[in-house]
C-alpha cells in the first residue's frame, strides 16, 4: 500500500484490473497489473444479474480468497458489498476485517463520500487500508436511476475530501466529466483511480472482462476493447465440438496405449 500512494508523487501511473478467480488472477499479476480488485462487480460478470446489489459478504470473502491465491505481487483489494458497511461503523469494520482474515485482502474498498465518512474511519483505525469510491457508485444504482455520468463538481469534490480526511489511501473516481476529476486529482494527496474520468487521474481501472472482451451485456462508453477472447472462445469451442462429432478428437495423439 505505501508503494502504491508514493505512485502519485513518482508521476508513475497506476494500474488496477478486476478478478474473481485464481487463474485470472495469475495472468493478470504476472501481466504487471500494480492493483487487483475483487469487484461486487462479479454479480454481473460472474453471477449474471442485472446489478451489485445481491452479492453477499460470503461471496466477496470466497472470491477474494481464490485471487489470492494467484497474487505473487500486485495490491490484492476486496469489494465491501451492498448493506455490509451501510448499518453502522462497527458492521463495517467487522465486514472488512473479515475480507482480510478470511479472505486475505491487503486492503478494502466502500462506496460513498461524506456519508461513508465515518465508516471509513472505523476501518483506517483498525489499520485495516481503506480505498474509497465516488461519483457513480453502482451500489446506488436505485436512487440515481441508473447507470448515469455524476457531473455535480461541489459535491463530488466535498465527498473526495472527506474520504481522504477519513484516512483512505486511494480514491476511485467513476463516470465524472473529465475537467471534474482532473481537479479532484489536483486537490488530494492520495492517487485517484479513474474509470470513465478521462485521463487526468492518476491511474485506471476497467472490468476486466470488459477489457477482454468476454462480456457484453453493458458496453459502456468508457470501456475499450483491448481484445475479443468471447469471439475467440465462441470459434475454439465450435471447432471442438465440429471435431467430437467428426470424430477427429481426440486422435491417438490424445490416447494412451
Amino acid at each position: 500500500m505505501p508503494d502504491f500512494v508514493a505512485a502519485k508523487g513518482r508521476g508513475h501511473r497506476l494500474t488496477m484490473l478486476t478478478a474473481y478467480d485464481y487463474t485470472m488472477a495469475r495472468l493478470l499479476d504476472d501481466a504487471g497489473v500494480d492493483s487487483l480488485l475483487v469487484g461486487d462487480s462479479l454479480g454481473m460478470v460472474v453471477q449474471g444479474q442485472a446489478d451489485s446489489l445481491a452479492v453477499t459478504l460470503d461471496e466477496m470473502v470466497y472470491h477474494t480468497r481464490l485471487v489470492a491465491r494467484g497474487v505473487r505481487r500486485s495490491l490484492l483489494v476486496a469489494d465491501l458489498p451492498f448493506m455490509s458497511y451501510q448499518v453502522s461503523p462497527q458492521q463495517a469494520l467487522e465486514s472488512a476485517g473479515r475480507l482480510v482474515k478470511e479472505g486475505g485482502a491487503h486492503a478494502v474498498k466502500l462506496e460513498g463520500g461524506v456519508r461513508s465518512a465515518a465508516a471509513i474511519a472505523a476501518i483506517t483505525a483498525a489499520e485495516i487500508p481503506l480505498m474509497g469510491h465516488i461519483g457513480l457508485t453502482p451500489q446506488s444504482v436505485r436512487r440515481l436511476g441508473g447507470f448515469k455520468v455524476q457531473r455535480d463538481a461541489e459535491r463530488l469534490m466535498e465527498d473526495a475530501l472527506a474520504v481522504e480526511t477519513a484516512g483512505a489511501f486511494a480514491v476511485v473516481v467513476e463516470c465524472v466529466p473529465t475537467d471534474v476529476a482532473a481537479r479532484i486529482t489536483a486537490a488530494l494527496k492520495v492517487p485517484t483511480i479513474g474509470i470513465g474520468a478521462g485521463p487526468s487521474c492518476d491511474g485506471q481501472i476497467l472490468v476486466t472482462p470488459d477489457l477482454l472482451g468476454l462480456f457484453d451485456d453493458i458496453r459502456p462508453r468508457f470501456v475499450k476493447h483491448y481484445a475479443d477472447l468471447g469471439q475467440a472462445v465462441r470459434k475454439a469451442v465450435e471447432t471442438y465440438c465440429r471435431e467430437v462429432r467428426d470424430g477427429a478428437f481426440p486422435g491417438p495423439e490424445h490416447s494412451f496405449r
